[in-house]
């Protein structure tokens, strides 16, 4: 079965929401980086690593199915915050939205009888469970320990691998 137009063209869109993540991430790294937080830097730097892969992984299913990847414009993203624990609620609160996302697809897959991309993006919402729990973990620690927080958290997240 090849895919529809319609979930191609979804598709593509999330192929171009991941690339922006992924440049989020960068920036972010980069400014954890300057604001001396090299263990945020590093982790959001894996994040970054991680959204493009993500969107190699869907425009890999879209050709398997038949469809045409595109690299759409990518929109600037923001370059500064003003503290570690805003940059980690913007974390949260974008994956909060990468999930809403995701759900469309799924349910777009149901509405369009794709089994095949039902299960593809399955993975994706697991994924997303994940991801949110891990920044809002982030963030509520910071909030209850405030800078003793930030330095302890700086050096756990510096050891992703």
């Amino acid at each position: 079965m090849t895919i529809s137009k319609k979930l191609e063209k979804a598709i593509n869109s999330q192929i171009a929401a991941e690339m922006w993540s992924a440049n989020l991430y960068m920036s972010m790294s980069l400014f954890c980086e300057k604001e001396g937080f090299s263990g945020f830097s590093s982790w959001l730097k894996k994040q970054s690593t991680e959204e493009i892969s993500h969107a190699y992984m869907m425009a890999d299913f879209l050709i398997q199915r038949g469809g045409t990847a595109k690299v759409e414009k990518i929109e600037e993203v923001p370059g500064t915050w003003k503290a570690p624990l805003d940059l980690f609620k913007n974390v949260y609160d974008h994956e909060c939205k990468v999930s809403a996302m995701i759900d469309k697809l799924l349910d777009l897959s149901v509405d369009e009888n794709d089994k095949a991309a039902q299960d593809f993006f399955w993975q994706f919402v697991r994924e997303q469970v994940e991801e949110e729990a891990t920044a809002s973990d982030i963030v509520a620690k910071i909030e209850k320990f405030g800078d003793t927080a930030l330095f302890m958290l700086d050096s756990k997240l510096g050891e992703r691998q």
